[in-house]
């Protein structure tokens, strides 16, 4: 009856028990510190994941959604009553109705969160369609999390869909969505702290807060197009419920050193007629000006005929010999990342075979389902077929691993379908292809790093990304806007993406979108960039002009004294990158992490565990305020000239710091730390 489920508890021994209601079936499995609910109905495909992965292993064609393989699993005591059902486990109590599957979780006896009364789930169609999840919702709660969201770090309040986007030029307050899935947040309320992970790759929405309904006290909601709900619960304090997300979910993976130094890029060098030359070029002005990258960024235009672009095609009237190019770069010490896109124009060299082996995305009739991209209507490849998987990685090791270019730039893959009738084979089992969108970007960046198998020193970046992407690629915040409302909110959302098990990113610096940065903050955003673990320039200027380090002549000897200390700090960035590996916890991060009582909200972050930076993000400010978290501190412009004559600064005291445009910028080091 609908509004009228009654459970019963049909097995339940060790960590596992399972309930049923007609032909609904109701799952929790409990493991140490978190909990796993599943609510499906007979029949229902719960589609394998490729984002939970606590043991390393991540077979081709993914894992089964409930599987307990690597987990720590816990067998609560239990007692059982008509209504309830009571599970103890560690430190955690949760109490089961029976009627609807509410449970309410409790942090000693007082409830930490509850599922919303009446109803949660939807169960019968009573909440409409699709999978949701209705809850307790505490006035003044914080949010963290969500991927790489606007706005502020706290996203109590605010409503979000789950899902991707091309958003070229986004609003960084306030554009939603952006370009990553990352259906994990964590709440804190004044009793305690939770987290919660929607273990799927469907569109949905989060509301945090905006709806209210006089029926139901105030509750926040999760709504998905799954017709299955499977999620995690996390408990724990703020900074171990991301350390336990991130081991759920596989971790970091160890990027190369050299991906680590300063990478140019710019779309002006290979959309021109020479970019040979201008690629060349980039390589001469570097050593005029005595910068050492590691890496450049090739942007689409090397693949152009007319004026669109066709994936794994050389203009080599643009660039001659690509060989050769990868060579030159290489005795330079500088590696070459192209840019791959996934959609493939249907007047493309290569679309007539693709089309003919069943290789996209495909249409009811069976035809390849085809979208505007890039100045035409294109299809695309569709990573769920092993056949179309290894077609890709045979042309990225044809096009490109064999010419030199062992790393690779996965861009433009958030998968723009909204047609439900179109399918995805699904690793045999067909699947509408818009409930797998984000996991199409995961699949080709593992078919792209299956080309240079084998290859040392290479790496992967992606633009769109979901759980589980930053076991095999870094990321960044996509193609952002040049301005300084949008260089204050990049960062915010550089603290949400590590507060969501992001780790490896960065912004491209200057912004990529928009006017030429001003040289204020053009300079401002390299003394913030950094700090951050991918220091790429990049931009797309309609004056055709480029974020390059030269782009203020006479700023070059101030950007060159800021590109020397991103340089000395390497060896300490790469050691706190591995420590993010073994341990799980982010590289860079809100200081709130380390004191609870410390605002969400501060421009200060800590990179790595020695070092507190405090970048200036308003337009005609010099001057730094900030109140030192716990410890002693020196600052690091001092130690960066004379380590002896550092003063040090006590935790707890609020200091100034005066930083013109062309200083150094202000950054504290623990005491005691060595990170030059």
């Amino acid at each position: 009856m609908k509004y009228d489920h009654r459970f019963k508890l049909i097995s339940g021994e060790g960590s596992a028990y399972c309930f049923k209601e007609a032909d609904i079936n109701a799952r929790l499995d409990f493991f140490t510190g978190m909990l796993r609910v599943a609510i499906y109905k007979d029949g229902s495909r719960l589609f394998n994941t490729f984002s939970v992965c606590p043991d390393g292993d991540m077979p081709n064609e993914g894992r089964e959604k409930l599987s307990v393989s690597g987990l720590n699993c816990a067998t609560p005591a239990v007692s059982e009553d008509a209504d309830t059902c009571t599970f103890s486990f560690g430190s955690q109590r949760l109490v089961l109705e029976k009627t609807n599957f509410l449970i309410s979780h409790f942090c000693g006896e007082k409830p930490l969160f509850r599922d919303r009364k009446y109803m949660a789930y939807n169960l019968d169609g009573e909440l409409g369609r699709g999978a949701c999840h209705y809850l307790s919702r505490e006035e003044g709660e914080y949010i963290f999390g969500l991927g790489d969201k606007s706005g502020d770090v706290n996203k109590s309040g605010r409503t979000f869909r789950l899902g991707t986007s091309d958003a070229m030029g986004f609003d960084a307050s306030a554009t939603d969505p952006l370009y990553k899935h990352v259906p994990f947040y964590i709440c804190r309320n004044t009793a305690g702290a939770y987290g919660i992970y929607y273990d799927t790759y469907a569109d949905g929405v989060f509301d945090l807060g905006r709806e209210y309904d006089n029926y139901y006290p105030d509750f926040k909601s999760f709504r998905c197009e799954d017709d299955y709900l499977v999620y995690y619960v996390f408990y724990g304090d703020v900074p171990g419920i991301l350390n336990a997300f991130s081991r759920l979910t596989g971790g970091t993976f160890l990027p190369p050193k050299w991906s680590l130094k300063y990478c140019g890029s710019t779309m002006a060098y290979t959309d021109a007629d020479n970019a040979g030359e201008r690629l060349e070029g980039f390589l001469t002005l570097c050593d005029k000006y005595g910068i050492s990258p590691g890496g450049f960024y090739m942007s689409s235009g090397y693949t152009q005929i007319g004026e669109k672009r066709y994936v794994f095609h050389w203009n080599t009237d643009k660039i001659p010999s690509s060989e050769s190019l990868s060579a030159l770069y290489r005795e330079h010490g500088v590696e070459l990342l192209p840019n791959i896109k996934p959609c493939f124009l249907d007047d493309h060299p290569m679309y007539k075979t693709i089309a003919e082996k069943g290789w996209f995305l495909k249409n009811a009739d069976g035809t390849p389902a085809r979208f505007p991209f890039w100045g035409g209507m294109g299809s695309y490849l569709d990573f769920t077929n092993r056949d179309a998987a290894s077609f890709w990685t045979d042309c990225v090791r044809s096009a490109l691993v064999d010419k030199g270019y062992y790393s690779t730039w996965n861009d433009n893959n958030e998968y723009d379908v909204t047609d439900e009738s179109v399918m995805a084979d699904g690793f045999g089992t067909p699947i509408r292809a818009k409930l797998i969108r984000p996991l199409f970007s995961f699949l080709m960046t593992r078919a792209s790093i299956e080309a240079g198998k084998g290859i040392a020193n290479k790496t992967a970046v992606t633009r769109c990304g979901m759980t589980g992407t930053p076991r095999i690629a870094s990321t960044w915040t996509g193609d952002n806007r040049t301005s300084f409302k949008d260089f204050r909110y990049n960062h915010k959302m550089a603290m949400t993406m590590s507060l969501s098990g992001i780790y490896n990113f960065g912004q491209d610096i200057g912004g990529f979108a928009g006017p030429s940065p001003s040289k204020e903050l053009f300079l401002r955003w390299i003394q913030y960039g950094i700090f951050t673990p991918r220091f790429v320039l990049h931009s797309w200027n309609p004056d055709g002009s480029s974020n390059m380090p030269w782009l203020y002549p006479d700023e070059i000897d101030t950007v060159k004294r800021l590109f020397d200390l991103r340089e000395a700090l390497i060896p300490y960035l790469y050691t706190q990158m591995e420590r993010s590996v073994k341990t799980y916890d982010p590289v860079i991060y809100p200081v709130f992490l380390k004191d609870p009582d410390y605002d969400p909200e501060s421009d200060a972050f800590f990179f790595g565990d020695d070092i507190l930076t405090c970048p200036i993000f308003d337009e005609g400010a010099d001057e730094v305020e900030v109140t030192l978290p716990e410890g002693k501190w020196r600052l690091g412009s001092e130690l960066r000239d004379n380590t002896d004559s550092a003063a040090v600064y006590e935790g707890g005291a609020t200091v100034k710091i005066r930083c013109g445009i062309r200083d150094l910028p202000v950054f504290f080091v623990r005491d005691g730390a060595e990170v030059f």
